[in-house]
């Protein structure tokens, strides 16, 4: 017998509620703008440059201790943080990670600071170990902003191609606005509990990115067989039917995904934390701009639904089939 969690033939009316959703859309993609300029992000070591030292000891040692033994070391911001045993690795050590923020353009004074640091810390807890120590110029940490803004904008740039090509351009500026909407408001959250901004985040987003299109795409194509079987009905019930019909299978996908990452939130330890973090919260704001986002701005721009030809670039493509 098939497990049946949530009911194949729901009928919400999506599309009531349009004013609500895109007002509420509107006010947290314009909250989200408003944190990045006046609050900004909280970059890591990936983007601002420095060090990352990781340490183990065979006894398990606070950070507060830590903290105590580099308090004088005066090399600026340093981050402590614990490293998660969960039991499953071949080294029983205790681990903590330690992030120096970068010193200046000279590599001199960054190799001192590191020293200074391991001195500080042989006084203080005399058998620890430095397990890995890794360092990011200041000029790199530009360039992989640079990159990294490039390659969202570029998803972006791809995901207009590609609907457009496959459907309508009604369709693919729905797609690009939910996608952008859900970029910001990852954005804007991490922005508003200062959480890291690091290289895994922008792996995130572009994992988002996909994910988010994903489920769109599902809606779209099912919009787009029923306009075809249903000539007369009205758009806006033709979006709430194809809404209704993807309904469990985007709940059902949406939940087991967030099971795997919830385990890895709380599982995985601190250095994954960042990215399932934003997974997490992409998944959700995903799963609403499929429904709240895209749909109602296809609903507002119509489509051409004459069995004219079109003529204009792109709709040709229409009725292929990825």
């Amino acid at each position: 017998m098939a497990l049946k969690l949530i009911p194949h033939a729901t009928k919400f009316d999506f599309l009531g509620l349009r004013k609500i959703a895109i007002g509420f859309t509107g006010l947290s993609t314009l909250a989200s703008i408003v944190l990045l300029l006046v609050v900004g992000l909280n970059f890591g070591i990936d983007f601002r440059g420095g060090t990352m030292i990781q340490t183990a000891t065979p006894q398990d040692v606070a950070v507060a201790q830590y903290r105590d033994a580099l308090a004088d070391a005066g090399v600026g911001e340093v981050t402590i943080s614990r490293i998660t045993d969960t039991g499953a690795s071949a080294d029983p050590r205790h681990q903590v990670m330690l992030r120096i923020v970068e010193q200046g353009d000279d590599a001199d004074v960054q190799q001192s600071a590191i020293a200074t640091v391991q001195q500080k810390l042989k006084a203080a807890i005399p058998d620890v170990e430095f397990v890995s120590v890794a360092s990011v110029g200041g000029k790199v940490s530009g360039e992989l902003i640079q990159a990294g803004v490039l390659a969202v904008v570029l998803s972006v740039v791809a995901v207009v191609i590609y609907i457009w090509l496959r459907f309508e351009w009604q369709f693919a500026v729905a797609a690009v606005i939910s996608l952008v909407h859900d970029v910001f408001l990852t954005l804007g959250l991490f922005s508003l509990l200062q959480l890291e901004f690091s290289l895994s985040i922008i792996a995130a987003l572009l994992t988002i990115v996909g994910y988010s299109l994903n489920d769109t795409v599902i809606v779209f194509d099912r919009v787009r067989e029923n306009l075809r079987k249903y000539k007369k009905m009205d758009l806006g019930e033709i979006i709430n039917l194809s809404t209704n019909e993807t309904l469990s299978r985007t709940l059902m996908t949406s939940g087991t995904t967030l099971i795997a990452l919830l385990s890895l939130y709380f599982l995985g330890g601190p250095v994954i934390s960042g990215f399932t973090f934003a997974m997490i919260w992409g998944v959700l704001i995903g799963t609403y701009s499929s429904i709240y986002v895209a749909g109602v701005v296809v609903f507002w721009l119509g489509v051409d639904r004459s069995d004219k030809p079109n003529s204009k670039a792109g709709t040709q493509f229409a009725n292929i089939d990825a």
